[in-house]
Order: structure tokens, then sequence, then C-alpha cells
């Protein structure tokens, strides 16, 4: 067992009440009748930033050349198919896809919030109670990062087409909404909300004190996507003379209780500022290489003091957050020519620790007594991981989601010998909604 920090111990009986842990004693025979877990056992894995729906993408943008912004279109005729029942489908299955990969937290990084053209449903949190009723059903703990999306681009440009499912019209109106979601789900065991400002292109300096406000009040985490492309930084500083961290640090954004998500394109100026500030950075290499989009610094960031480094799946090219920790050493490997980088045991808890902290649980990501009982069994007689033996290193650098067994989350079975505990079949559910969305989608707009 790696329980988080320290070596990794052998023999480990932990024994938990309420779905938390109450003690952690190694080298200990297994008393009858206890459920034990085999191969490797870390503690659960945190996905820092999701986007549910864009899981219906994966293996429909690869054709040909594009890029960020090509790729953004076909999301948007994804978005614009999405209904509160189908969301609640679709959100299920990738919660569930997650859960089987050893994930026990994710942060859905929600803002399709209304119908086509804009318009309010009766509900106007129908979307993201959805998203609550999905990670429910698929056994995750969620932090629903509400969203604010207000313009098209950095100069203010309204938002347009499927953009306006995305808009509130002003950061007091978002706020106001997220107060009703607040209130709705406050005292839902395992659900949190938190805010999001979208980004330097979706939510003008004018608006962002209302988010920042909203989070500051309640003390929830707030995110946002941070120079994730050069384009975006070239035009924020055209429009603000001001780096997108920069821009964001003028107004409040960043902070401990803040995330930059992606932070690719940064300049030292802006590393100095998330360290100082004790802003965490989520990286999601996986989406970020599938996109084009670059490599962010983080040995820079991780340096003393230290901006708290987490991973997220993103756009879901995949979803294994082992293969988003040992992107982000081989993408330095690549970029330095040089091995050896960041350690597995670092790259283990940004997959763990630092993800749950980010998400506002800062009671997960570690085996120890008052954590939260989140186990994940990793097989270590797969091919992956035949003869690499119980350590940090094997599952960094050879496991990944498939080899994930069994899953427990705040004490309860979530995944027992990969067998999902409450949806079944969760492949053929996942081709079923992805063809309802897309394929779905095409007949009717032909008919």
């Amino acid at each position: 067992m790696w329980t988080g920090t320290g070596p990794v111990q052998r023999d480990v009986l932990v024994t938990v009440a309420a779905g938390r842990i109450t003690a952690v004693t190694p080298g200990v025979a297994r008393p009858v009748g206890t459920p034990v877990l085999r191969g490797l056992v870390v503690p659960g894995l945190a996905n820092a930033h999701s986007h549910a729906f864009h899981r219906v993408l994966r293996s429909r943008t690869q054709r040909g050349q594009g890029s960020f912004w090509t790729w953004r279109d076909l999301m948007y005729r994804a978005a614009d198919r999405l209904d509160p029942d189908g969301y609640r489908e679709l959100a299920t299955a990738v919660f569930a896809e997650m859960a089987l990969a050893g994930v026990t937290g994710v942060g859905e990084f929600h803002y399709l919030h209304h119908e086509r053209g804009g318009r309010r449903y009766d509900e106007p949190n129908a979307m993201g109670l959805a998203l609550a009723d999905a990670a429910r059903a698929a056994g995750l703990r969620l932090t629903l990062l509400d969203t604010c999306y207000l313009t098209a681009d950095v100069a203010g440009a309204p938002v347009a087409g499927t953009q306006l499912r995305f808009s509130d019209g002003s950061g007091e109106a978002w706020a106001a909404r997220v107060d009703d979601l607040h209130g709705a789900l406050a005292g839902v065991d395992g659900v949190l909300v938190g805010a999001a400002a979208h980004s330097v292109r979706a939510v003008p300096p004018a608006q962002l004190p209302a988010v920042v406000e909203w989070a500051r009040a309640r003390s929830a985490p707030l995110h946002a996507h941070v120079a994730e492309q050069t384009a975006e930084v070239a035009a924020c500083r055209a429009v603000h003379g001001r780096t997108p961290v920069e821009l964001l640090g003028d107004h409040g954004v960043l902070g401990p209780r803040s995330t930059a998500v992606h932070a690719t394109h940064l300049t030292d100026a802006d590393v100095g500022a998330l360290r100082a500030t004790g802003t965490a950075v989520c990286f999601c290499p996986t989406t970020e290489r599938d996109l084009g989009d670059g490599i962010g610094p983080a040995p820079a960031l991780l340096a003393e003091p230290a901006a708290p480094l987490c991973l997220g799946s993103d756009s879901h090219a995949v979803i294994d957050l082992l293969e988003e920790a040992r992107a982000v050493e081989l993408d330095e490997r690549l970029a330095r020519r040089e091995r050896g980088v960041l350690a597995a045991d670092t790259l283990l808890a940004c997959a763990t620790r630092h993800g749950h902290a980010a998400l506002g649980f800062a009671d997960a990501g570690t085996i120890a007594p008052g954590a939260r009982a989140d186990l994940v069994a990793l097989d270590l007689g797969s091919v992956r991981t035949a003869g690499g033996g119980a350590t940090a290193e094997t599952a960094v650098f050879a496991a990944g989601a498939a080899d994930v067994t069994d899953v427990v989350v705040d004490g309860r079975a979530v995944v027992t010998d990969r067998r999902h505990a409450t949806v079944p079949d969760v492949a053929r559910r996942l081709a079923a909604v992805v063809s309802l969305v897309l394929d779905g989608g095409e007949r009717e707009r032909a008919a």
C-alpha cells in the first residue's frame, strides 16, 4: 500500500467507520471475514478538471488536421444536442468510466446551463442538477464548478449560437442562479458546489468580481481556464496589456482556493505569481497533447514555494489519471531531453492529494486516520505491471486505468473485480449514449 507519503507498506489493515479511516496498521495478518484488496493499493484518484459532454468526441475528431478552434466547433455541435435527461444519461456513463479508472472525486467544469437559444429551463439549474444525479448514481464525489461564461472573445464580443446556452448575461445573474443551485444541493453528501470563471475570453474583467466574491463568501473552490493557447495570451496582451495570469491576479482570482487550469503558456512572472499566491495548477496532458496546445512548466511550478499541481482528463481523449501523471514527466523528458525530472511519488501525489484539495476535499487523497476512505487497488500481475513490484514507479510508469480492479469511495465499494457496482455494462451504455447524442442528432436534423 502507498498511503500518500513515504514508502510502500505491506499487509496493511485499514479500519473504516462512517466513511472515514480510523486506523492504518501495517504488518497485520488479515482478520477472518475482512474484505481484502489485492495488488498495490493507493489513495483515490482525483480528476480535477472534467467536461463530461466532451466524452462523445473521442475518436470523432481525429481525421485530418485542425486546431483547438476547429475542435471547438465540433464540441459546440455536441453541446447543442443535449437536454437534462440526455445529459444525466451521458454523465452517468462518463462518471462510471471514471470510477472504473480509479477516480473517486471529480471536478466538473460546468457551463452548459440553458436551453438552445439561451432560454432558461423551468428549473434554471436543471443541467447542473442532472450532473449531481449522475455523480451520485456512479458513486463519485462531485465538485460542481458552476462556470460563468459571458462573452465570445477577449475583446468582449457577444455570445452567439450554441454559446447562448452558456451565458447568464452578467456576473450578478450568474451568482443569483448559482445561489439557488448551492441551496438545492446543500447537505447532499459528496456534492460540493464551487465556482469557475471560464477564461479571460469568456468573462470580462468587470464581471470577475461577482464570481470571486461568490466563491469567497462560501469558501468555495474557484477554477479558471488560464493561458491554454498562445492565441489567447496574445489577445489578452493586445486588449488588456496583461497576460491572463496578470489580469486574473489584478481582479482577485488567484489564491489558495483557486486553480488555474492548463496554465500552458506562462511567463516567468506568471509562474512566480501562481507560486506566491498558493494558486493550484491543473494540467490535463492527454487533452493538451490531443489539441496540440503545448507543455506546461511543471518543474518551475513545483519549485518551492510550490504551486500545488493536480491533474484532469478535461476533454476525455482518454480517462486515465495514471496516464496523466505519467505524461507530465514524459513530456518534460521530451522537452528537456533529460530523464527523471519529477519523481513517481510526486506525480502520484498530484493525481491524488493535490487534486482532491483543489476540489475542496482536503480530507481526501491520503490513506491515514481521519481521511476519507478512498482506496484504489491496482493489479500487479497484468501484462503491463508484471515484474515491476509494489512501487510508486509501477503505478505511474507501468499501470493504467485497465489495471484498476477495486475502488472504494467514502468506505463504499463502487468497483469490485473491475465491475461497477451500480452501473452495469458501462461500455454498452457509453456506446448507446454517444450514438444518441451524435448519430441520433444527425438523423433528427436530417428529418
